[in-house]
């Protein structure tokens, strides 16, 4: 694993909301990566630790409603997500991009793939498909259940999340990537960036979408990435037989299996993999 690189942070207006970027490495071919339904844009920072940014310029997006970018209280629709992502690219001055997207943000890439095809080259997508785990909700209550709670300290949020059920293991990525996640309260504690009820906007508008219209538009090469190992409840978020009906749905897709589990695959061997895998299928 190699230091984390420098990396340039900034601010655009997008649709009546500011949407927060970072750049690792820029001068490189370009790489749009887009976090998940709770994450960050820092949520890809163990595959930078790896190396991701050696060949490319990694531009990572806090989707609206996360990070350090704007809290509308409504327009959190696939469509407002979707323009955020075409008016960024507009202001960078990028046509044509490489899109990699992790669980909601590999939802967005397929819709982004079908509607803008002219816009993106090829998809990389982690652990998402058109149907996902049918216990999904309860899988992800360790997730959600941090949201609009107060921690006394920095401390104790992480505790808590090191004791959730799908944190096989501890990094610094994770720590970086969690310290954006949250910020301090008046008391000294920290609570979670992310609101509940945006959230749940957002997880209404997935659960609404019919995924399966939109994969099936896809003509781009992709690559899908599943994480096999538990994530909760004994099971993975994406069971290796959902990922492979969704790889069929597409004319260009292929299928690969990492270490690691919904989360703990963008870290350890599991990014490794990724990292490696991503290299070969975007050169």
């Amino acid at each position: 694993m190699t230091d984390f690189p420098e990396f340039d942070s900034n601010v655009i207006d997008s649709n009546n909301t500011q949407l927060h970027y970072i750049t690792y490495n820029a001068g490189k071919q370009p790489l749009l990566m887009l976090h998940g339904l709770t994450a960050n844009a820092h949520a890809f920072d163990g595959l930078v630790a790896r190396g991701l940014a050696d060949d490319y310029t990694v531009i990572s997006l806090d989707q609206r409603g996360r990070g350090l970018s704007g809290y509308p209280a409504f327009a959190y629709s696939i469509p407002d997500h979707a323009e955020d992502v075409i008016n960024l690219l507009d202001h960078l001055g990028i046509d044509k991009v490489n899109i990699a997207g992790h669980s909601f943000g590999g939802l967005m890439s397929y819709y982004l793939a079908a509607n803008f095809p002219d816009r993106f080259e090829k998809l990389v997508i982690l652990d998402a498909a058109a149907k996902m785990n049918p216990n999904s909700l309860e899988m992800l209550q360790p997730t959600l259940g941090r949201l609009d709670k107060q921690f006394a300290s920095w401390d104790a949020y992480i505790n808590e999340i090191k004791a959730a059920p799908f944190s096989a293991f501890w990094e610094p990525a994770m720590e970086r990537y969690y310290m954006a996640d949250v910020k301090t309260t008046e008391e000294g504690g920290v609570t979670p960036r992310p609101v509940l009820a945006n959230i749940l906007q957002v997880a209404y508008n997935v659960g609404a979408t019919p995924w399966d219209e939109h994969v099936q538009e896809v003509k781009q090469p992709t690559i899908l990435i599943n994480g096999v190992d538990e994530y909760s409840l004994g099971e993975p978020l994406l069971p290796e037989c959902n990922a492979l009906e969704t790889v069929d749905m597409m004319p260009d897709a292929k299928y690969m299996a990492v270490d690691g589990n919904h989360h703990t695959m963008l870290y350890g061997k599991g990014a490794e993999q990724i990292v490696t895998a991503m290299r070969d299928f975007l050169k």
